[in-house]
């Protein structure tokens, strides 16, 4: 089981080191980091009590519903899509150990009016039922000229109104009539311009965003272009997207993975997460901090038909904060975050050291070009102690470092890929070592000469990279990622 006050990794002095591949004594807290990260470490704010706090935030509930537009106003009816109530969702989460998740029901015309006079009592009523998992006000955002995106909300006394405004101002489908100058992306851009000028600034993170492609590197409604045009304008908002997709016990009923039905997803992963040197990797090797996650989208339980797990019953998106509204939102906007499927994994640390310096996930590791540098990769993962919620008792076969160039701002808006990225080590289970309850992994990267950035993932399959989903059962085919950290030479 998690351990709740286990210090985090990247606070701890590597004091041994034996080789590539080896592992390492850790003992006694890590000095202040040198000079030039100082901004950084004072930007991190209060670090005590972080630990790894699994969530979800894509869930939907009963007010994912359906409006008949043959009357003004348009007549909403619950559960016409997602069926559960807010709190049975709060509920089920609690049960497969969550700490924190969030509502993101469908919006539609007029829909920010259900949103602030009945679902929003309702979530404050789940709030006071089920306290011990925080409840995120938010819905899946009708973002204008994409796919859905998540809008969180931070928790604060006018959550509601704010919510309120930037639905019945921007989302696509709540105008009535219908209005098709919502649906551009220049009105995506007057969204989160508005967005990051507000006092309690929200989160926005893409949701399935090749669901609609057509091909591998043939997108649909989400592109290059508009992840890198909105996160230009909001890099502190509109900061990732989800990594694995929801509807991930499609082929439980004979459906597809996360319900893409075009081009498939690889091991349950989006191809723009999946394939190395991808999309990810690209918008990665510009220095942008561009987070990935893993959802739920919660709708309908697959053994009543559907094509969904409870929240946390198979994905979770993991963020190294303290048991609060504001520090979990600040670990989603910075990146403190690993996601895992069929609980594969509990917790997963990856730093980055030399000298006297460190960085772990979402943190950057700065150091002096004038310096022979190289850099000690440390990977502790936290195997389940226990059963998943197939009864199953999953075991890592692989964990792979995957390495890559930061290079600079692209000025191809459509680049997706990243020909610098690469696997440079794989590791099995006679490269770890048990240190208590996790297991400890040593890279070096010796004489690095440029910037660059680390990320982990892991599976239990033999499969060298992913493959493409066909209807194998999901609870066979598991894998987890870390988040970058990021090396700077300066």
């Amino acid at each position: 089981m998690n351990d709740p006050e286990r210090p985090q990794v990247s606070r701890r002095r590597l004091v041994k080191y034996a080789g590539v591949g080896a592992t390492f004594v850790a003992a006694g807290p890590l000095a202040p980091t040198a000079a030039a990260d100082e901004a950084e470490v004072q930007g991190r704010g209060d670090s005590r009590h972080r630990v790894w706090r699994a969530g979800d935030h894509h869930v939907h509930s009963e007010y994912s519903g359906s409006f008949d537009t043959s009357v003004s106003p348009p007549r909403f009816t619950k559960g016409a899509d997602a069926v559960y109530p807010i709190v049975t969702n709060a509920i089920m989460a609690k049960h497969f150990g969550l700490t924190w998740a969030m509502c993101t029901d469908h919006g539609g015309p007029t829909h920010s009016k259900v949103n602030l006079e009945l679902a929003y009592p309702d979530l404050l009523r789940s709030r006071k039922l089920v306290p011990e998992v925080l409840q995120f006000w938010g819905m899946e955002f009708d973002t204008p000229a994409q796919d859905h995106h998540t809008l969180m909300i931070p928790r604060h006394d006018d959550e509601a109104k704010q919510l309120f405004e930037l639905e019945s101002r921007f989302a696509k489908h709540d105008a009535f009539p219908a209005d098709p100058g919502r649906d551009t992306e220049a009105k995506m851009i007057e969204f989160l311009k508005a967005a990051k000028d507000m006092r309690h600034k929200p989160l926005v993170i893409g949701h399935h965003t090749s669901r609609s492609a057509s091909g591998l590197g043939v997108y649909g409604q989400d592109t290059p272009r508009e992840f890198r045009n909105g996160n230009n304008i909001a890099p502190d908002v509109y900061v990732g997207f989800e990594g694995a997709p929801g509807h991930q016990a499609g082929p439980l009923n004979g459906g597809a993975r996360g319900g893409y039905g075009n081009y498939p997803t690889h091991g349950g992963f989006d191809q723009m997460t999946a394939r190395v040197g991808g999309l990810w990797d690209s918008l990665l090797g510009e220095g942008r901090r561009w987070w990935i996650t893993a959802t739920s989208d919660s709708h309908v339980h697959w053994t009543r038909g559907g094509a969904d797990f409870w929240p946390g019953e198979y994905s979770k998106t993991y963020v190294l904060a303290r048991q609060d509204y504001g520090d979990i939102m600040d670990g989603l906007r910075n990146g403190r975050i690993f996601v895992t499927t069929g609980d594969l994994i509990t917790s997963l640390d990856l730093a980055a050291r030399s000298r006297d310096r460190d960085a772990a996930v979402g943190e950057t590791l700065h150091l002096r070009k004038r310096d022979r540098n190289d850099v000690d990769i440390e990977i502790r993962f936290r195997p389940l102690d226990g059963k998943n919620g197939n009864g199953d008792r999953p075991e890592v076969r692989r964990v792979d470092l995957i390495v890559g160039n930061v290079t600079g701002v692209n000025a191809n808006l459509d680049a997706d890929t990243n020909p610098t990225t690469k696997v440079v080590a794989r590791f099995g289970p006679r490269d770890w070592r048990r240190q208590g309850s996790e297991y400890v992994i040593r890279h070096t990267l010796r004489n690095v000469e440029q910037d660059l950035y680390a990320r982990v993932r892991g599976t239990n399959t033999d499969e060298a990279e992913p493959l493409p989903d066909g209807k194998e059962n999901p609870w066979t085919d598991l894998w987890f990622y870390s988040n970058p950290v990021f090396v700077r030479l300066v």
